[in-house]
C-alpha cells in the first residue's frame, strides 16, 4: 500500500539547532537507505520549513506504524514531530475502476 507522509518537524527551547541537526542527520541516511530498499518511493525537504514530505510503500497499516516508531527522529524527537498519514490508491487503478462502472450502466 502506498502512503503519503507529510512531517512537520518542532524542537523543544532546551535543545539547540545543531542538536536538531544531528538527529535529523541521523534520520536522513535512514531515510535515504529505506529510499535504496524500495520502502521509500521518493521523498522531499520543503524549503523554508521542517517540513519533509514521503511517498511509502509498505504491504499493511501495522508495518507502517512499525517503521514510523523506529524512525531515528521519533525515537529522540518524537514529541515535537507530527505525521499526518494518508492512505493512497494508484491513479490508474482508480481510472480502471471508473471505465468499469461506465460499462455497467
Amino acid at each position: 500500500m502506498l502512503y503519503h507522509l507529510d512531517f512537520h518537524v518542532e524542537y523543544p527551547e532546551d535543545m539547540t539547532q545543531q542538536e536538531l541537526f544531528a538527529i535529523w542527520s541521523e534520520e536522513a541516511d535512514a531515510a535515504l537507505q529505506a529510499k535504496s530498499a524500495g520502502i521509500v518511493v521518493d521523498l522531499w525537504k520543503c524549503v523554508g520549513t521542517r517540513r519533509v514530505i514521503v511517498i511509502v510503500d509498505v504491504p499493511t497499516p501495522d508495518t507502517l506504524d512499525q517503521i514510523l516508531l523506529d524512525l531515528p527522529i521519533m525515537k529522540k524527537n518524537g514529541h515535537k514531530v507530527q505525521v499526518e498519514v494518508t492512505p493512497l490508491r494508484r491513479y490508474e487503478d482508480f481510472a480502471a475502476d471508473i471505465k468499469a462502472r461506465l460499462e455497467v450502466v
